[in-house]
């Protein structure tokens, strides 16, 4: 499953490295209700756009992103966090290199 290791403490803008022209990520848990996990992007680089039938909690931990909601953009920089709604087209773009924590929740979504 290669989550984080429990019960010890992690500085997460150390968890993962940049890598050159990539997208990295690692999940720090992942359960059927939902994920939570720390994406490193390098400048220049994007999340594919898409449409996810949660919403989805991004947070800065370092640099600055933009994060595109329903073609409305908006620049997030460290410490700034933003919910992407469910059923919403999004993006994630780098237009210099940041990392950040995503967190997915899957419950909830019954009485919808």
């Amino acid at each position: 499953m290669n989550e984080i290791e429990k019960s010890k403490i992690h500085i997460l803008i150390k968890v993962l490295e940049y890598i050159p022209n990539s997208v990295v990520s690692k999940t720090i848990i992942r359960k059927t209700t939902g994920n939570i996990s720390i994406v490193a992007i390098d400048t220049g680089e994007a999340l594919a756009e898409k449409i996810s039938p949660f919403d989805t909690f991004i947070h800065i931990i370092e640099g600055a992103a933009e994060v595109i909601i329903d073609n409305q953009p908006s620049l997030l920089q460290t410490g700034e966090g933003i919910i992407i709604p469910a059923h919403t087209s999004n993006t994630v773009k780098a237009n210099e290199r940041f990392k950040m924590i995503s967190t997915v929740i899957k419950s909830g979504y019954e009485e919808y």
